[in-house]
């Protein structure tokens, strides 16, 4: 007899259905997010320093320096290429953004859905990292932000998936292979990479311990039988062997298989992102204010009219992001007091992102290196929010608030959208805004 838990189409249908979902959320993203793109019609804010090393990069010969050597070549290829198809214009400078913006919301709702097992929630998941205003600004303008945070995204997907599987080793080598395209972007993708590895360590760490919860359950963050078969080798293939060799095949198309050339990129990108800066900037702000919103960044701001102004600025959608602290207290309790999985998962691709900033001897800082910190928070706040005896219209409630939030950030977020003063001066609700 065959039952329905045997039948192919029932088997297939969850695959099936995340598919389709995953295209609709990626198909209606990446629409929304070129609306208006191409305003300003000119460079803005640092895509000077990207765009031009971008265009270096279609020359046939290469004369003088080598632009932006201070990160690594992927974000810039994907840049120059989109240059190439669609010509040096705006829609050829940030498109690519707009791609991995939506891509990145596609890595959101696959790393709710193996998180969380369920539709609904990952669905929520993907709405707040869209409305905490942070992504959208970022995936419609040429830097390199927005390409590391889809596939550090990307990464985190597939580590969740396994970490829940008893065999984890395909699920691990794409983490690695994720996290090797992040780092090829811009070196705050390590920031992922070194969370996947911190939490594999500290798991195999209390095994070799023979550590055991006295009542131990299904949903504990740590179990003594986790991945049986994953043995060192595994270990330094995923996070190590494979991480590297996607980094360095970034580099080809710029050096070629010059092994001095690749040693000497290294050593100026480490040379440039360790040394402690002295000088100020006007929208600088440390790393500890950054979850606060206190300092935002104004890409553009620029008269256009009468009482016109066209204004892009990142600063964080505070109806979504001010209460995902409280949500990390809810996480932090859970995850302490009845050692939950799902807490100690989203508290470890938060805090991992966002810590690591603590730790450079770097004094330069802006708030959107909080851009991949604050993506996961979506994670966060849908864990608090669907707590067991939470309502379950106390979720979409919240969405539909930080719905509105960012409606409101429009005028400030969308050159093309263009502000008027006084709607300005009725949006910048504290003095570090201006």
């Amino acid at each position: 007899m065959i039952t329905a838990s045997k039948s192919p189409s029932v088997l297939r249908r969850p695959a099936a259905r995340t598919a389709i979902v995953a295209t609709i959320i990626f198909v209606v993203a990446h629409v929304v997010l070129l609306l208006g793109i191409t305003t300003p019609d000119k460079l803005y804010f640092d895509e000077v320093h990207y765009v031009p090393a971008a265009r270096q990069m279609l020359l046939p010969v290469v004369e003088g320096p080598i632009l932006n050597p201070m990160h690594p070549p992927l974000a810039k290829e994907i840049i120059a290429l989109s240059i190439k198809a669609f010509g040096d214009v705006p829609l050829g400078w940030r498109y690519p953004a707009a791609l991995f913006g939506a891509l990145a919301l596609v890595a959101v709702y696959l790393g709710g859905l193996a998180l969380f097992a369920s539709q609904e929630r990952a669905i929520a998941a993907v709405l707040l990292a869209f409305f905490n205003q942070m992504l959208f600004v970022q995936a419609r303008i040429a830097m390199l932000d927005i390409f590391a945070l889809a596939f550090g995204l990307f990464a985190i997907a597939a580590f969740i998936h396994g970490f829940r599987q008893k065999r984890p080793q395909s699920a691990f080598v794409l983490t690695g292979v994720f996290a090797g395209l992040a780092c090829a972007c811009k070196w705050s993708g390590l920031f992922m990479l070194a969370t996947c590895i911190a939490i594999v360590a500290v798991i195999r760490l209390m095994q070799g311990w023979r550590t055991r919860f006295a009542d131990a359950n299904a949903e504990d963050w740590y179990r003594p039988d986790l991945w049986p078969d994953f043995r060192l080798p595994h270990f330094i293939g995923c996070f190590v062997l494979i991480p590297a060799a996607v980094y360095l095949a970034s580099f080809v198309p710029l050096y070629g298989f010059s092994f001095t050339d690749l040693v000497e990129a290294q050593r100026r990108i480490f040379a440039d992102n360790t040394t402690t800066a002295i000088a100020g900037h006007t929208y600088m702000s440390s790393w500890p204010s950054w979850p606060f919103l206190v300092r935002p960044v104004w890409y553009l701001f620029e008269k256009v009219g009468d009482d016109r102004f066209a204004a892009i600025v990142f600063l964080g959608n505070p109806l979504v992001l001010w209460p995902a602290l409280i949500a990390l207290i809810v996480a932090l309790r859970d995850w302490i007091v009845n050692r939950s999985r799902d807490a100690f998962l989203v508290l470890a691709f938060y805090l991992g992102p966002y810590l690591a900033w603590a730790l450079l001897p770097r004094t330069l800082g802006f708030n959107y290196y909080y851009l991949p910190a604050a993506t996961t928070a979506s994670l966060v706040l849908v864990y608090a929010l669907t707590r067991r005896g939470a309502p379950r219209w106390l979720l979409w409630a919240f969405v539909a608030v930080g719905c509105a939030g960012f409606i409101a950030m429009l005028p400030i977020t969308v050159a093309a959208i263009g502000t008027s003063m006084a709607t300005f001066n009725r949006l910048m609700l504290f003095q570090s805004w201006i």
